[in-house]
């Protein structure tokens, strides 16, 4: 995987890395993990939310009402 940064990301992550004393790559695989975490629980959220309204929809239409 090659992954292309603009020279502003590029010096934003090398700056990071320097200032945390790891390497740059470490540095981007945290941001991997974080990105995919968030959007992991985002989906379990919205699942919950869905299975809540349907298992609620009348109460939510009448309160629409």
């Amino acid at each position: 995987m090659t992954l292309r940064l603009s020279d502003e990301e590029h010096e934003a992550l090398r700056q990071r890395a320097e200032d945390e004393g790891v390497p740059m790559q470490e540095i981007a695989r945290r941001a991997v993990r974080a990105y995919v975490g968030i959007e992991a629980h985002r989906d379990r959220v919205y699942a919950a939310a869905a299975k809540v309204a349907a298992a609620h929809a009348d109460a939510l239409k009448r309160l629409g009402e």
